[in-house]
């Protein structure tokens, strides 16, 4: 992947992860990670359409994961997907906490672990729920 991809993904994304929100300025010890959305594992490869933008948390949670199961549902689910799903339809803000109100959200919260003891504690030394534009 060309450094040319990699600022493109960055300045899309507004240096944020496009998972869980956390801003690259509220990460100065570690940069977000370009990532693919389906892994190369499963086909993916280095397109524009296939990158984002993630934290570090959210980008070894998410792994080569394409899928979870619906902790509400018990049905196999698919992960967010930057390129094609919109944030706000998936997810919703309760102070500190990332809720799911769908299946992909639930799905993607609970396997990329938002809700961590520590990724909340972080949340909260920050001073809230992260600005989500």
């Amino acid at each position: 992947m060309d450094s040319e991809n990699r600022r493109f993904v960055r300045i899309r994304a507004g240096h944020r992860c496009e998972y869980c929100r956390l801003s690259q300025a509220d990460s100065p010890l570690a940069a977000l990670q370009i990532e693919h959305v389906l892994p190369k594992k499963h086909g993916g490869g280095d397109g524009r359409d296939n990158l984002a933008l993630a934290c570090v948390d959210c980008n070894l949670h998410k792994g080569t994961n394409i899928a979870g199961i619906d902790p509400e549902t018990g049905r196999l689910t698919p992960l967010f997907n930057p390129r094609t799903d919109e944030w706000n339809e998936h997810f919703i803000w309760h102070g500190v906490v990332i809720d799911g109100n769908t299946p992909v959200g639930r799905v993607t919260a609970y396997v990329l672990d938002f809700n961590s003891s520590e990724r909340m504690e972080f949340r909260r030394f920050l001073g809230g729920e992260t600005p989500v534009n």
